[in-house]
């Protein structure tokens, strides 16, 4: 598939651009690239549309910048719009999964008039993450572990990666995963995004709600899902005042896309196209 090289906020990324007519931006989560998408892309560029799916910064072949600060999610954001600006796109429908459906939804809410549509696989609404429960504090437990630099590195990578493979289970591109970030400089650039986004001291801060989502929303949770619980997504309904729908996959684990691509890509094609 077709790649190149964008300038993003202050970092270069590498962009997957497929196909043409009405453009889909897909943006991936932690701890994959572009690549979680490979099954989605084909059909969506067979459909008539134009696929835009970067790597992140800290992820896959893009830039790494050195500093915690580098991977605030409004860093993303803006990286998101110089792809859009880049390929000469003033409007996308965008796909996010993980923690690149965080990066969506701030997309849609901050940057209304840049998105069309938004599909937000696993991860809800950020009003809706912010009321914790206990069920949601367990399935959480690593983003503390990942707050631990140097230690939690040390602990992922120790005999032969077998806490990161014990955390995936056996589920998503947990090969392909450890190639990527067995590279220099690659596994703190991606727990980065945890260290800037996720610190349990946000908690204690009082933060503005996030706006309500202009643009039409269909959001999916899958059955297996080991990290998120159903009810934050549910609860995402609140905050999307262009319309709602949400889709439960049975069977899947978190990495939906990948497990069962034929009803993900039904859903996208419909709700899309």
């Amino acid at each position: 598939m077709a790649r190149r090289r964008v300038p993003g906020d202050g970092v270069e990324l590498s962009v997957l651009d497929e196909g043409e007519g009405r453009a889909v931006l897909m943006i991936h989560g932690f701890p994959d690239s572009a690549a979680l998408w490979r099954r989605q892309v084909p059909a969506l560029a067979d459909a008539g549309m134009r696929v835009l799916a970067p790597d992140l910064r800290g992820f896959g072949e893009s830039e790494r910048p050195a500093e915690v600060e580098d991977y605030r999610i409004i860093r993303s954001v803006a990286d998101m719009v110089a792809v859009l600006d880049d390929a000469g796109v003033e409007r996308a429908s965008v796909v996010g999964h993980d923690w690149g459906a965080g990066v969506a939804w701030a997309l849609a809410a901050f940057v209304p008039e840049r998105v069309e549509r938004l599909v937000a696989l696993s991860v809800g609404h950020p009003n809706a993450l912010r009321e914790r429960t206990i069920e949601s504090r367990e399935k959480a437990w690593y983003t503390l572990l990942f707050q631990f630099e140097g230690i939690a590195e040390e602990l992922l990578m120790r005999d032969d990666w077998a806490l990161l493979r014990e955390w995936m289970r056996g589920d998503g591109d947990t090969e392909r995963a450890i190639e990527r970030l067995s590279r220099p400089g690659a596994l703190t650039a991606a727990l980065n995004v945890y260290r800037a986004g996720s610190h349990p001291r946000f908690e204690l801060r009082a933060r503005s709600p996030v706006p309500s989502v202009r643009a039409p929303v269909l959001g999916m949770w899958s059955s297996r899902d080991a990290y998120l619980t159903e009810r934050q997504m549910l609860r995402s309904e609140g905050w999307c005042g262009g319309g709602w729908r949400y889709e439960r996959v049975e069977g899947a684990s978190h990495w939906l896309q990948l497990d069962h691509p034929g009803r993900v890509n039904e859903l996208l094609l419909e709700f899309l196209g």
